[in-house]
C-alpha cells in the first residue's frame, strides 16, 4: 500500500465530509445563488449550446478535415509573414457575432492544425471582441467616443496580446514549429474555391442563427434580425448545395436535408427554431451514412470538441452563475458592490472592472445593455471601456476550456495581459475624457 496515495485519499475524504457537514443550505443567499446559477446554466443551454456550439463544433472538425495543414501554416503558422498572420486573425472576428465560449471549439481547431500561438491567441480574442454589430450597438448606445475607443482599443489588443504570447513563448514555439516541419504535410490543395464555398455558407449559418436584435426598429442590423431564419436557412440551402456536389449525396438524403430544413424554414417561421435543430439532427444522420474517411472523421473530430469542450463549458456557467448571479438577481457577489467598486477612475477601479469582467460570462451583445446599467448606476468611463475590453473576450467557463488547451501558464498569461492592457487603457481614457 503507497502511503503517499493514501493519506492523499483520506484528506479528500475529509475535506468531502467536511464540504457536506457544513454546507449552508439553510442560507436565503446561497439558496437564492444556487437557484441563479441553474436558471443561468439553462439559459445558456437553450440560448447557446444548439444555434452556437454545435454548428461551432461542426465548423471546428471541419478545420481539421478540409482545411490543408501547409495552408495554415504558411498563413497562420509561427513562421508566417506577421502582416499577414495577425491580419488575418485579428479582424476575423468581424464576421464571427460569437461569445468567449463559442469561439473556443473556432480557437482549439486551427491550433490543433498549425496555427502559431501567436495568431491563435490574436483570434481567441478578437472572435468574440470584435464584430460589427458590437460595434454599433455601443457607438449608439454608450455613445461615439465608447464605441470608438472599444473598435481600436480591441483591434490593438488581439495584435499586441497575440504579439506578447509569441514572444513570451518562443522557444516552445519553435519546438512546436520543428515538429511540424518534422510530420510529413500533404501538398497544399489548389481547390481554395471549393474550400471556400464550402467554408463561407457554414459560417453564415453560424452568424445568423445567433444574430440579436438593435433597439432601433427602423435600422438595416433589426431588419437582418427580422430576416435571421430566412437567412439562416437559405445559407443552410447553398450548404447543402454545395455538401451534396462535393460528396456525392443520393437525391433522398438531400430531400431529406432540404425538407427537414428549408421547406419547413420557409413555410412555418415560427417554428424555426425547432427545425434549426430538427435540422442539426437530420445533417448529422445522413452524414452518417456517407461512406468515406473525410466524413466518419469530420463527425469525429466534431465529436471529439464537444467531449472536451462542452461539460467544461456548462460546469463553468454553472460556477460563475453561483458567483455572479444570473438574470433576476444576484450570486454569492452582491451587484452592487461591483457598482461601488467601479466609481471614478481610480487604479483600483479599472482593475476590478477588468477583473469582474474577465470572470463575468457575456453573452454576444448583452455586454452593451448591462454596462448602460452600470454606467447610470455610477460607473466611471474609464472602467466601462475596461469591462467592455475585458468582458466579451474572457469569462470563467472560457478560461477553463483555455487551460484544457494551452496548460495553465499560457492560459494564465493570457488572462493576464488582457486584464492588465484593459485596465491601462481604461486609466488612460478615464483621464482623456475626465
Amino acid at each position: 500500500m503507497k502511503l503517499g496515495k493514501e493519506l492523499k485519499l483520506f484528506f479528500l475524504l475529509c475535506f468531502g465530509f467536511a464540504a457536506c457537514y457544513y454546507f449552508p443550505a439553510e442560507s436565503p443567499l446561497f439558496q437564492k445563488a444556487f437557484f441563479e446559477s441553474f436558471v443561468l446554466v439553462k439559459e445558456y443551454a437553450q440560448e447557446h449550446v444548439l444555434t452556437c456550439l454545435v454548428p461551432a463544433f461542426l465548423i471546428a472538425g471541419a478545420l481539421i478535415v478540409f482545411i490543408n495543414q501547409s495552408f495554415v501554416l504558411k498563413h497562420l503558422g509561427a513562421n508566417a509573414p506577421k502582416p499577414v498572420a495577425y491580419g488575418v486573425a485579428s479582424v476575423s472576428g468581424c464576421i464571427l457575432a460569437v461569445c468567449s465560449c463559442t469561439v473556443l471549439p473556432l480557437f482549439s481547431g486551427i491550433y490543433r492544425i498549425g496555427a502559431g500561438l501567436g495568431p491563435a491567441s490574436s483570434f481567441l480574442y478578437s472572435g468574440p471582441a470584435i464584430n460589427v454589430l458590437a460595434m454599433i450597438m455601443t457607438t449608439r448606445i454608450l455613445g461615439v467616443e465608447l464605441g470608438v475607443a472599444r473598435s481600436l482599443g480591441a483591434i490593438i489588443f488581439s495584435v499586441v496580446i497575440g504579439l506578447c504570447m509569441h514572444l513570451i513563448f518562443r522557444k516552445e514555439e519553435m519546438n512546436r514549429v520543428a515538429q511540424n516541419v518534422a510530420t510529413p504535410q500533404s501538398e497544399e490543395s489548389g481547390h481554395l474555391g471549393k474550400t471556400a464555398a464550402f467554408f463561407v455558407p457554414l459560417v453564415a449559418i453560424l452568424v445568423f442563427a445567433n444574430f440579436g436584435a438593435v433597439d432601433d426598429p427602423d435600422s438595416f442590423w433589426q431588419t437582418v434580425y427580422h430576416a435571421k431564419w430566412f437567412l439562416t436557412a437559405l445559407s443552410v440551402a447553398v450548404f447543402f448545395t454545395v455538401l451534396g456536389a462535393w460528396f456525392g449525396f443520393v437525391w433522398w438524403h438531400l430531400f431529406l436535408l432540404y425538407g427537414g430544413t428549408i421547406l419547413f424554414g420557409f413555410v412555418l417561421p415560427l417554428s424555426s427554431y425547432t427545425t434549426f435543430v430538427l435540422g442539426l439532427i437530420g445533417f448529422v444522420v445522413v452524414l452518417s451514412l456517407q461512406k468515406g474517411t473525410e466524413n466518419s472523421k469530420w463527425l469525429g473530430d466534431t465529436w471529439g470538441f464537444a467531449k472536451q469542450i462542452l461539460p467544461l463549458l456548462l460546469g463553468g456557467v454553472i460556477v460563475a452563475g453561483l458567483l455572479l448571479g444570473g438574470p433576476h438577481s444576484s450570486g454569492l457577489i452582491d451587484s452592487s458592490w461591483i457598482q461601488k467598486a467601479v466609481g471614478g477612475n481610480s487604479l483600483g477601479a479599472n482593475f476590478f472592472a477588468s477583473i469582474a469582467g474577465a470572470f463575468m460570462y457575456f453573452a454576444t451583445l448583452t455586454e452593451v445593455p448591462i454596462l448602460q446599467g452600470l454606467l447610470q448606476g455610477g460607473m466611471g468611463k474609464g472602467p466601462a471601456l475596461a469591462l467592455l475590453l475585458a468582458g466579451p473576450a474572457l469569462s470563467l467557463p472560457n478560461m477553463i476550456v483555455i487551460k484544457s488547451v494551452l496548460g495553465f501558464r499560457k492560459t494564465l498569461v493570457f488572462v493576464g495581459l488582457v486584464v492588465i492592457m484593459a485596465t491601462m487603457t481604461g486609466i488612460v481614457y478615464g483621464k482623456i475624457m475626465g
